[in-house]
């Protein structure tokens, strides 16, 4: 078995670029739980991460939306935004052609996938970068899925996805560590920024925790916009991940900070 670390997480800019505003104790929790997500990491000895994020128009337009992309580059560079703004200083992270290569083409026994030699990362990699390979010592594997420009791939192909990337992470002899970061709820760039609908959060990562995949792909995207918001289509990312994993999963932090304007979430997954 190569896949030797699962978990998900949150990567709104505010988490990181407005962090002086948040309620200390809030904060200091959340922030103490990508610490201990970063320190299992490190123990499970991976040497390269997969990042399942959803990107936010940085890399692809509507002119070329992919369903999916998989990077393939020798190095990737970062953040896109103004290192200021985002509190996350440039950097560049290294890639590895030759095993994205061989993901790639065992991912495509089943699921088609676009691929890039060229990404520049915006902060939907970069907050997890920061928090949990801040040495930058990690090869990364960056993977988007399209989760701002409907039509959006149906959540059973999410989980799909997830699956494939599971058999070509075990196909490989390099210990394989894999991140899906998106959400829960929120509302970003809209009037309503700052609102998380707490409830919602909590039933998913209840589904999520369980594994359950009856539950996890009963929703639909007018129901997902309604009650989370066009950032809750970014579950995609979390249902990849459970597919990948099939373990059970375990909540470190969940807690609606409005002023980082997202349901903020820290959480591992067994890998079974």
């Amino acid at each position: 078995m190569s896949l030797v670390f699962a978990g998900v997480c949150s990567h709104a800019p505010g988490i990181t670029g407005r962090a002086e505003r948040a309620d200390p104790a809030q904060r200091n929790a959340f922030y103490g739980a990508f610490d201990a997500m970063r320190e299992q990491l490190v123990a499970t000895r991976a040497e390269a991460i997969i990042v399942i994020a959803a990107e936010h128009f940085a890399n692809f337009f509507m002119n070329n939306m992919p369903a999916y992309a998989i990077g393939m580059g020798a190095e990737y560079a970062g953040p896109i935004e103004d290192p200021a703004w985002l509190g996350i200083p440039k950097r560049v992270a290294r890639g590895d052609p030759d095993l994205s290569s061989r993901l790639i083409a065992e991912v495509m026994q089943t699921v088609d996938t676009a691929y890039c030699e060229e990404w520049v990362f915006d902060h939907g990699i970069m907050v997890p970068l920061h928090f949990l390979d801040p040495e930058n010592r990690l090869k990364v594997i960056p993977i988007n899925i399209n989760c701002q420009g409907p039509p959006l791939t149906p959540l059973h192909r999410a989980w799909a996805f997830g699956e494939a990337l599971r058999r070509a992470a075990d196909s490989v002899p390099e210990r394989i560590a894999l991140i899906g970061t998106g959400g829960i709820s929120h509302w970003p760039a809209t009037p309503d920024s700052g609102r998380v609908n707490e409830a919602w959060d909590r039933d998913f990562l209840e589904r999520w925790s369980m594994n359950d995949r009856e539950r996890l792909l009963a929703y639909n995207d007018a129901e997902i916009y309604l009650e989370a918001g066009q950032g809750g289509f970014e579950i995609r990312t979390f249902i990849a991940t459970a597919a990948a994993a099939r373990g059970q999963g375990h909540v470190q932090f969940y807690a609606p900070i409005p002023i980082f304007a997202v349901g903020c979430t820290v959480a591992t997954m067994d890998i079974q």
